[in-house]
C-alpha cells in the first residue's frame, strides 16, 4: 500500500465501515505512524488532531474497532477500513457517528420478530408454540421443510418451490433461536469461508 501522506500535511482521511453490513461508522485521520500501528495491531488507531497524538479508538471506552480489511482509494490518499466494532462507535452510544442505524435486511428483521414472539411468550404465536416444544421438535420441523423443498425442486412449479424455501428459512431462524445463535453467526462463518 503506497499511501500519499504529503497531500494533506501528513494526514489522510479514514472511513470506517462495519464489515458485516457496510454501515459507515465514523471518519477519522491517520498519519503514517497511526497507519502502521493499525496494520500491526489490527485495531484502528487514528492521529487525534485535538489531542495531537496517536489515539486508538476504544482506548478509554473499550469499544475497539478490529480491522477486517484495509483498502486505499485510486488516488492513494484516502483509506477505507472495514472493521468489527466491539461496541458502539460513537461517544453518544450510537452504532455510528452519523446517527444512522442500518438494517441488515429483511431476514434480520424477521429474525428479530421471531425472537420477540418467543421472548414475549405469545401463546397465540405458532413460532412460540413450536419453540416451546423443544429443540428436537424445532429441528424435526426444519428437516421436514428441507425434504419438502427438495421434492419441489424436482418439479417445475416455481411458486411452490419459493414457498417451501421460505418455510425452510423461517424454521431455520427458529432453530437458530433455539440454539441461542443468530443469523449473524452463520453469516460470519460463510464470510470466513469466502476468504
Amino acid at each position: 500500500m503506497n499511501l500519499d501522506f504529503n497531500k494533506s500535511n501528513g494526514l489522510v482521511p479514514v472511513i470506517i465501515q462495519n464489515y458485516l453490513n457496510q454501515q459507515v461508522l465514523m471518519l477519522g485521520y491517520m498519519n503514517e505512524e497511526a497507519f502502521l500501528k493499525t496494520q500491526k495491531e489490527s485495531k484502528v488507531t487514528f492521529f487525534s488532531r485535538s489531542k495531537n497524538r496517536l489515539w486508538t479508538k476504544g482506548e478509554s471506552s473499550g469499544n475497539y474497532l478490529f480491522v477486517k480489511d484495509i483498502q486505499i482509494d485510486c488516488d492513494n490518499d484516502t483509506i477505507l477500513i472495514q472493521a468489527e466494532p466491539s461496541g458502539p462507535t460513537c461517544h453518544t452510544g450510537s452504532a455510528s457517528c452519523f446517527n444512522e442505524e442500518v438494517s441488515k435486511g429483511f431476514l434480520y428483521e424477521l429474525e428479530a420478530t421471531i425472537s420477540q414472539r418467543i421472548d414475549d411468550n405469545d401463546d397465540k404465536s405458532y413460532t412460540n408454540q413450536l419453540y416451546k416444544r423443544g429443540i428436537n421438535k424445532v429441528a424435526q420441523k426444519v428437516g421436514e421443510e428441507a425434504v419438502e423443498l427438495v421434492i419441489e425442486a424436482k418439479d417445475n412449479n416455481d411458486d411452490l418451490f419459493k414457498n417451501e424455501a421460505a418455510d425452510l428459512l423461517y424454521h431455520f431462524l427458529i432453530l437458530l433461536k433455539a440454539k441461542k445463535m443468530k443469523l449473524e453467526d452463520i453469516e460470519f462463518v460463510l464470510k470466513q469461508r469466502a476468504k
